[in-house]
């Protein structure tokens, strides 16, 4: 009983729960404890053969214990203030532009063409794509080739006037060999690489935020380059320009020592904004977006927000059952701006859509989220495949993602559609009395903080729940634990559409894979042989080395057993994983505290889960959360 209260308190100390970060040793009782104390003794016996001093064998739990900062046990700051002192290195821009060696030539309508250096510089962006498919878009080709000319000498405009006369083949050979090279480096030209990245981490990948040291995500800007874009975007192809010391507004304390822009440049501007969470921000020159320099995933700021969104869609549990029935209610409204915000709403719901954002006309690619549905978009089937009032999506969704769903809907939502397509247009929106704005703001007055994707949050979350419950057998073993909590975790990824390209080398891998299960398969054999014949052998000696034997074989075939259904299990995990992205689900809508909670329930490792950064990023649940919460 002690040892149980050792383990889980409500705050655990950091030393308790150190114990049980090892593979094996999540498990509650006083056997296992006695256990980590025997291996922890075992542990120092090899050290001591070893010979590993005394202080080194001190000082690193001592530097982890020094780096962890558990700000959700401290006292939250006033609504909009941010941190009360900040101060950073500033960003570390892109190395300028090196020349190629004359040796590599391009070619324009089959003659050798030296090139300016700016023009030059752009030219090396398409050929270090030239064996990408984007290349061969015309799109892409078009803007590219517009930018490009902004970029030359009135002479070389003169001369180049057509993208299909310019050869590239000559430089993409030189940055072809220039990779491989690289791939070729020795360990100690690797090693200066190494060295130099860890240099400029250390002094440029930090800031100091209220008397802590924490990690910045993003502290290089991005090199120019060509933009790509996502799906069909019409602006593919077009020059991402350099950010200079001039585009950047840096953010940090008027008490802090302000970065010193590079020589001979300045800042745009300097802010000292307590309210913002950004330490640098740019324009960039494309769509005209704000770019940021923000924190690490695991600092304070991005973890409080992370658990703020939890809480908030946890609140929507209390009150979503009378948000239901409103909406219900309001398919029958006389307005028709109502009927049409409660059928989007019951979509939102149901099938977790975006609520989709206002765009300019031909500035992004064409993707739609809920509200931005166009008639074209949706197909009616009063009666499909044995189901009543079928409705047939079929649009792109963000990152130009195809969502394809055939879903049987409640009468009157059916009748509703049937009524906002009438006298429409294919390409006329669905809901032309709504917008996300309209919406939201519609949500705000049912829950303060709610918004449409509080909802996407809340069905993640409470299916991942509900879904670990039904798929978990208390009998299996870790790896087929593990197989049901991604089962889980795959059923919310295909709720949120979370779908991916299946990877360049799944054939291959899954062939590699198969090929370790056959091997096991002949060692099992091998192995059931063995203790058939050590069987047989002790039948006619009834010696006691005869019977060590047997258990001996015994204990391996088992062993084996494991093994083999190991590799099984991951091999029918990898199949099923294939085309589902978990990870996008699992980082940003799935509560943390759920899994977490789950694998002290279970017995399971929680870096099963999470690995090595994503624990950091949720250290704040990984700590919180006890075997019994609930979302």
């Amino acid at each position: 009983m002690f040892v149980v209260k050792l383990i889980y308190p409500k705050r655990q100390s950091s030393s308790v729960k150190a114990c049980f970060q090892g593979e094996g040793n999540t498990v509650p009782g006083s056997n296992r404890f006695f256990l980590i104390l025997q291996d922890s003794k075992a542990k120092k016996a090899k050290s001591k053969d070893k010979k590993v001093p005394e202080a080194d064998k001190r000082k690193k739990p001592k530097k982890e214990e020094e780096q962890k900062w558990k700000w959700w046990e401290e006292e939250r700051y006033p609504e909009g203030i941010k941190w009360k002192f900040l101060e950073h290195k500033g960003p570390v821009f892109a190395p300028p532009y090196e020349p190629l060696p004359e040796n590599v030539k391009f070619y324009y309508d089959g003659k050798v063409m030296k090139l300016s250096t700016k023009a030059e510089e752009v030219a090396t962006f398409f050929a270090k794509m030239l064996d990408h498919e984007y290349t061969t878009k015309e799109i892409f080709r078009k803007n590219f080739f517009k930018d490009w000319r902004k970029e030359m000498t009135p002479e070389e405009k003169s001369t180049i006037t057509n993208l299909s006369k310019c050869d590239f083949t000559h430089m993409s050979q030189y940055f072809k060999a220039q990779t491989e090279a690289r791939k070729q480096m020795s360990k100690e030209e690797k090693q200066k690489i190494k060295d130099e990245n860890e240099r400029l981490l250390k002094e440029y990948g930090y800031c100091v935020m209220d008397n802590h040291k924490e990690r910045i995500a993003n502290f290089k800007i991005e090199p120019p380059g060509l933009f790509r874009g996502r799906g069909n975007h019409p602006k593919m192809g077009m020059l991402k320009r350099r950010i200079m010391p001039e585009d950047i507004i840096i953010n940090c304390s008027k008490d802090s020592k302000i970065p010193p822009p590079p020589p001979g440049h300045k800042w745009k501007e300097v802010r000292h904004d307590n309210k913002v969470t950004w330490l640098v921000s740019w324009t960039e020159n494309i769509q005209g977006s704000i770019k940021y320099i923000m924190l690490n995933p695991s600092s304070r700021i991005k973890g409080e927000k992370d658990w703020q969104k939890y809480e908030t869609a946890r609140r929507l549990k209390k009150c979503v059952d009378k948000i239901r029935n409103q909406y219900r209610e309001d398919w029958k409204s006389k307005e028709m701006k109502v009927r049409q915000r409660a059928v989007a709403l019951y979509f939102i719901d149901k099938l977790a859509l975006r609520a989709g954002n206002e765009k300019e006309e031909g500035e992004t690619a064409d993707t739609v989220g809920c509200c931005s549905l166009r008639v074209e978009h949706i197909k009616l089937h009063p009666e499909l495949d044995g189901q009543e009032y079928v409705v047939e999506f079929d649009f792109l969704g963000k990152d130009s993602i195809r969502y394809y769903n055939k879903v049987p809907v409640e009468k009157r939502v059916f009748k509703n559609l049937q009524l906002f397509m009438e006298n429409k247009q294919p390409e006329d929106d669905l809901f032309d009395r709504l917008n996300t704005s309209i919406l939201n703001k519609h949500l705000q007055d049912l829950m303060e903080g709610l918004t449409a994707k509080v909802f996407r949050t809340y069905n993640a979350s409470i299916t991942l729940q509900q879904q670990l419950k039904e798929l978990t057998n208390p009998d299996d073993n870790i790896p087929a634990k593990i197989l049901s909590y991604n089962r889980a975790n795959r059923a919310v990824a295909i709720l949120c559409n979370h779908q991916r390209a299946p990877p360049k080398t799944f054939e291959k891998s899954m062939m590699n894979l198969q090929s370790k299960i056959d091997a096991k398969k002949e060692q099992l054999a091998d192995a059931r042989r063995e203790l058939k014949s050590a069987k047989a052998d002790a039948k006619v000696r009834r010696d006691e080395k005869s019977k060590k034997s047997v258990e001996s074989k015994k204990k391996a075939v088992q062993r084996i057993e494991e093994q083999l259904m190991k590799l099984e299990v991951q091999a029918t995990d990898r199949e099923e994983n294939k085309q589902i992205a978990l990870s996008t689900s699992k980082l940003n809508y799935l509560d943390p505290r759920i899994s977490v909670a789950w694998c002290k329930k279970w017995g399971i490792p929680i870096e099963k889960i999470y690995n090595k950064t994503q624990r950091e990023k949720f250290a704040w649940a990984i700590d919180m959360a006890e075997e019994d919460f609930e979302f």
